[in-house]
């Protein structure tokens, strides 16, 4: 009996080269940095941090000085990181652990990402609509908050700082004002998974209570998060256990996985103002390429309006899964919306939520940027999309043509 080769040995390494990764709001790719930071953790330096040895302690001041880091890139206390294993347990934690608290209502938007969404959904709270760019309506959520239905209940509000799919940003400063003024005491929430590259966290994280990171969307390791939580703030743990996390968050630390996370956060935060307008030239290169080459192409939110590292396109006359076949026989890394829920055969809830035209949404497209993106992938990856495009499009006029003429011969018998 023969016994195949795993996967990670049968890869061609030298075919990776010839991807174009276009998908880094699902993931981003490593830094080096982070794998250098990582490395050690990752063989000789094992203990467990919470022994009483000096090995173990060796480790526990590793990670008080990366939570050190972390805690100036975000703009807060160190004992107000929590390390954990990524932005959906943040979310869940904090929406959770609010609601065992305190009671009452929890509410969000309805372009919030699953990992609110759902847990919202699941306590019966309240979903607030969002404008045709994706963010939350601060009219209909004040006046939620003002109704006297659940007016002095609301127990968690949940506001994404830059929405996963289209790239919207949303007006935190307008929403913490209301809820400070409506609902103070009211945990806000944000989740800036998709803030981290693009924006200051530490203009953000001085609006809310609560701010939840995914380290891999920055370039750290998949399985590692950060959670700000103001000190002396009441949410119920979501994870129990050995105390750990100062009892906010057990579980044994992963050293290696947080020392790359502060390598990452960091290394971002330095490069932040340079990637932004470099990618921001690459972003806008790629979507006038697109745009000039096909027509009935909406792009879905303007510019001036979201982070520079999502391009979102809606594309009539075609269905995004086999815009994305095609794109992907070209070997380009795309999305039709969050990695989450790919595979779905129905419009995104946040193009729903938005009120885009049905005509586009099954046309949906997300091609996201990142640190390792060059021009030469958006050459490759705009030419391939328009010829993938005319191609379905094509295909469609003449089976459409095909199926009229059977008709008429049909009708003729």
């Amino acid at each position: 009996m023969t016994v195949d080769a795993p996967i990670s040995q049968s890869i061609d390494k030298n075919n990776l080269s010839n991807f174009v990764y276009l998908d880094h709001a699902a993931s981003t790719p490593m830094r080096a940095e982070a794998i250098a930071a990582m490395a050690p953790y990752m063989s000789g330096m094992y203990a467990n941090p919470s022994g009483s040895h000096r090995f173990a302690r060796i480790a526990r001041k590793a990670i008080d000085e990366a939570r050190d880091e972390v805690a100036d890139v975000i703009g807060c206390k160190a004992g107000e990181v929590i390390f954990t294993s990524g932005g959906t347990e943040g979310d869940n934690a904090t929406i959770f652990g609010a609601a065992r608290r305190k009671g009452g209502i929890a509410v969000c938007s309805a372009a919030e990402h699953h990992a609110v969404l759902h847990c919202v959904e699941n306590l019966n709270g309240r979903i607030i609509g969002v404008d045709a760019t994706g963010v939350i309506d601060v009219n209909a959520l004040e006046q939620a908050l003002q109704d006297s239905q659940i007016a002095g209940r609301v127990n968690v509000v949940s506001v994404m700082a830059v929405n996963n799919e289209v790239g919207s940003i949303s007006p935190l400063r307008q929403v913490a004002k209301i809820v400070r003024a409506n609902a103070p005491g009211a945990v806000l929430h944000t989740d800036a998974v998709q803030a981290t590259c693009w924006q200051d966290l530490r203009e953000i994280s001085k609006l809310v209570d609560v701010m939840s990171l995914s380290a891999h969307k920055f370039g750290g390791p998949k399985g590692m998060g950060v959670t700000m939580q103001r000190i002396g703030l009441e949410i119920d743990p979501l994870i129990v256990g050995g105390g750990q996390e100062r009892d906010r968050r057990s579980g044994t630390h992963n050293v290696g996985g947080i020392m790359a996370t502060a390598a990452a956060l960091r290394e971002t935060d330095s490069t932040r103002d340079v990637e932004i307008a470099r990618v921001t030239k690459l972003r806008d290169a790629l979507v006038d390429a697109v745009i000039a080459g096909l027509d009935d192409v909406l792009e879905t939110v303007g510019r001036d309006k979201r982070v520079p590292g999502i391009a979102h396109l809606c594309i009539a006359g075609c269905e995004s899964e086999a815009i994305l076949f095609l794109l992907d026989e070209a070997m380009i890394c795309a999305s039709a919306a969050s990695a989450c829920a790919s595979g779905a055969m129905e419009p995104s809830h946040v193009l729903s939520a938005m009120g885009i035209d049905p005509k586009y949404t099954m046309g949906a497209l997300r091609m996201s940027l990142g640190h390792t993106t060059t021009e030469r992938d958006i050459d490759r990856a705009s030419t391939a999309l328009i010829a993938a495009v005319h191609q379905l499009r094509r295909n469609k006029t003449m089976s459409k043509t095909t199926h009229n003429t059977t008709n008429k011969v049909s009708a003729s018998k």
